[in-house]
């Protein structure tokens, strides 16, 4: 960890606290209690990133291959996602989500959008702002 001072510091775990605890909080918001937090985290990486190989998926999302085929094959036995042949490769296989998991994820989306809504209408017009402002930063670090 760098060298920060105790102002800093102090500031990393606030974030690291505040974040942990709301994200907790939003994974209670969840349309299908049947999928575990990994496996909505692949569909949501398939939404954004558009189909992919498993051994893509398996980089993305931070996991070793054998883990991302596993959890593939409980998508696909689910009706989330389809495995189609690899246009260039015919050893493998491209992932594809299903208009199942595309309408799960919208209604995912939208619940979780809604219960932040109403937290948000808790905040002054300033701190509103504030939160405004921060969530480009929030994202980038989301993404490093």
């Amino acid at each position: 960890m760098p060298d920060l001072s105790l102002g800093d510091e102090a500031a990393v775990n606030a974030l690291r606290s505040a974040v942990m605890r709301l994200s907790r909080r939003l994974k209670h918001q969840r349309v299908d209690e049947s999928l575990s937090p990994t496996e909505m985290s692949v569909l949501g990486t398939l939404a954004r990133c558009g189909r992919a190989t498993p051994g893509e998926l398996a980089r993305k999302e931070h996991v070793q291959p054998p883990s991302m085929t596993r959890i593939v094959a409980l998508l696909e036995a689910k009706g989330l996602v389809r495995l189609e042949p690899h246009p260039d490769d015919r050893r493998q296989k491209v992932v594809t989500q299903t208009e199942q998991a595309e309408a799960m994820l919208e209604e995912s989306r939208r619940r979780r959008n809604a219960f932040l809504a109403t937290l948000t209408e808790q905040l002054d017009e300033d701190e509103w702002a504030k939160l405004r402002a921060a969530a480009p930063v929030l994202e980038k670090l989301a993404h490093l």
